[in-house]
């Protein structure tokens, strides 16, 4: 009678972890896969004082995510995107959402004068990941055998003068991203808070939907203001302060 007593305590404690495991694993995919951040690159040239990285590299720099973490890098003005993996950390500005090399740059076609992208984190689990990896992989394995001649990179500065062409009709127009809120009065006390504690008053609360509130800062109208307003941002400590464009 102890015996089957002790079988049945044993299968209840099987039955009662196995969904609370299953359920963490659930959790811990969602919360990798949530990590998304918009905002301006920084392409990659030797006067920088940062690690070195190859102008062929399909890795890049970035402040907060693993080293070895897969990501999605989509330029949005054109919808192109390629993966990428995270190199290491580096000490450049938090103006900046990561660094990349020119071969990068080139792939997505960004324009120097507004280099925006937008870096979204993939799990290993990802389906996206089991699609693109064969193809990542025989590139990487291509672009590390070929000598230097082999792979031709279009010096990117000739390119300047044709992005500018293209921009002169499209408005710089770029605003932060602090945060989105459940309620109302929390996005206001938000407001509140960054008015009492920086400088910046061009502050926004925009109703997503019934449930959501994003306080926005901006607009701003060319990058020198932008760039200073969110270093002013970077003293109340945000972990992930958005760039977004043309609100």
């Amino acid at each position: 009678m102890k015996f089957k007593h002790l079988i049945i305590f044993l299968l209840f404690i099987l039955t009662a972890c196995e969904p609370y495991s299953t359920d963490s694993k659930k959790i811990n995919n969602q919360i990798e896969k949530k990590y998304s951040n918009s905002g301006f690159t920084l392409v990659y040239n030797e006067n920088l004082n940062l690690k070195k990285l190859d102008s062929r590299s399909l890795k890049i720099f970035h402040k907060t995510l693993k080293k070895n973490s897969s990501v999605k890098l989509t330029n949005p003005s054109n919808n192109k995107s390629l993966i990428a993996t995270v190199k290491t950390k580096d000490n450049f500005s938090n103006f900046y959402n990561s660094v990349i090399s020119t071969r990068i740059a080139e792939t997505l076609e960004l324009n120097l004068n507004e280099p925006y992208i937008k870096i979204t984190l993939i799990s290993k689990d990802s389906t996206f990941i089991a699609k693109k990896s064969k193809m990542f992989e025989e590139e990487k394995e291509v672009a590390e055998k070929a000598p230097i001649d082999g792979i031709k990179i279009k010096d990117l500065s000739n390119n300047i003068l044709s992005e500018e062409k293209k921009s002169k009709n499209i408005k710089f127009s770029y605003y932060i991203k602090v945060a989105d809120f459940y309620y109302k009065k929390t996005a206001e006390l938000m407001v509140d808070r960054i008015k009492n504690e920086t400088s910046l008053n061009k502050i926004n609360i925009i109703k997503i939907s019934k449930t959501n509130y994003r306080v926005l800062i901006g607009p701003f109208n060319d990058i020198n203001s932008l760039k200073n307003s969110f270093d002013k941002m970077n003293s109340l400590y945000f972990e992930n302060l958005e760039i977004i464009k043309n609100v």
